[in-house]
């Protein structure tokens, strides 16, 4: 267990601020019995959007061409590619640099750099770490976030992937790109819970059920043989691909998850093939990227906004064709086959298991999804 104690503020450089804790705790979890089953963790629920501790004001600090940029990092120390290592905080009086210790002091490490008027947020962490930003972000900054950048530092690292970040890409890196490097604009997926509160919400990337949440867990065990990022993926796809050789239809990788899809604003049902059971689909894949690990191409050749890959529960034979279209291939007659490839502005999903977003599970219900604010990247 960790302590929940008020926030440390301490002097790590001069007049550089860092809001310490000792590690990075998870907003409520189900019961550790079940997440030891399941290998990844498992949210109770989605997070409530955050109220800060400190109210963010407007903050009237116009930074000149050529000054340097007021930088916020939110150090996660719990990330793969940051253990054991210290995080070296001698930069600037204009760098201020937060090390939350639980999911619930985010609000307040944004609230306290919205203050401070960053030009630049920092986040040095994997895709669990993006999210837990993002989310926590969402009510503090609103449609007015500061430019971001992302240090890749968790297993999996998909985002920087899009963004054509390096492995290894320093603060000191991120920072000269604010000025120096490209811009990338992309919206998240956000989702909500329908009909509830619109304070739940949760903000992320790739978003996957039924057999993805099964290569999921199948990762974790890629993880401990030492496979991340593109690797994992690889591995994990392997996996699957035997077991849609070889395994009956009652197996995980097979059956899936019975989930109802409804697209666009007015809900309207989303096709099936008739292969398998038209309750349920093998395989939900959703994302706003436009490049994935691995070489994946699950979407074809469709590249912008909210993009869906769905298939029904295909037959054994079908499985070579899964392949080709993780390459980026579109084979005819794939709709007749169980596989669907398209955009929409939201979905609805109904959902009887556990969905992933960026690594970790949520529960089962109805949700909304659709896109959060369009955030602009700094790459180099």
């Amino acid at each position: 267990m960790h302590s929940h104690g008020a926030t440390n503020v301490l002097l790590c450089y001069d007049y550089v601020r860092v809001i310490c804790k000792q590690e990075w705790n998870y907003w409520p979890l189900i019961p550790i019995e079940a997440r030891m089953a399941s290998r990844i963790f498992q949210f109770a629920k989605l997070p409530q959007m955050a109220t800060p501790v400190l109210d963010p004001v407007e903050v009237g600090i116009e930074r000149e061409p050529g000054d340097t940029p007021r930088v916020g990092v939110i150090y996660n120390p719990r990330s793969h590619g940051n253990k054991g290592a210290d995080f070296d905080c001698g930069m600037s009086p204009q760098v201020f640099i937060a090390k939350p210790g639980d999911r619930s002091q985010l609000p307040e490490a944004l609230a306290e750099f919205a203050s401070q008027g960053i030009d630049l947020l920092v986040i040095n962490g994997g895709d669990g770490t993006v999210r837990d930003v993002l989310t926590s972000g969402a009510s503090i900054f609103g449609d007015n976030w500061p430019a971001l950048a992302v240090l890749p530092k968790g297993k999996t690292n998909a985002l920087t992937v899009d963004l054509g970040v390096p492995k290894g890409w320093s603060l000191q890196e991120a920072i000269d790109a604010f000025e120096a490097g490209s811009r990338v604009r992309r919206r998240p997926i956000e989702i909500t819970p329908i009909g509830s509160r619109p304070e739940a919400r949760v903000l992320g990337f790739i978003l996957g059920a039924g057999a993805f949440t099964t290569a999921t867990t199948a990762g974790q065990s890629a993880h401990k043989l030492g496979a991340f990022n593109s690797m994992a993926v690889a591995a994990a796809i392997v996996m699957g691909v035997a077991q849609w050789f070889f395994a009956s239809r009652e197996n995980a990788w097979r059956r899936g998850s019975k989930m109802t899809i409804g697209l666009g604003v007015k809900d309207v049902p989303m096709e099936h093939s008739g292969v398998g059971d038209p309750e349920w689909r093998q395989l939900l894949f959703a994302s706003t990227l436009q490049e994935l690990p691995a070489g994946m191409k699950p979407f074809g050749k469709i590249l912008e906004g909210l993009k869906l890959a769905v298939t029904d529960q295909i037959s054994r034979r079908s499985a070579l064709t899964l392949i080709k279209m993780m390459r980026g291939e579109t084979p005819d007659g794939i709709r007749e086959k169980g596989f669907h490839q398209l955009s929409t502005s939201q979905f609805s999903l109904r959902i009887d298991d556990s969905f992933i977003l960026d690594g970790e599970a949520f529960p089962p219900g109805e949700y909304r999804i659709g896109q959060g604010p369009e955030l602009e990247f700094v790459a180099p």
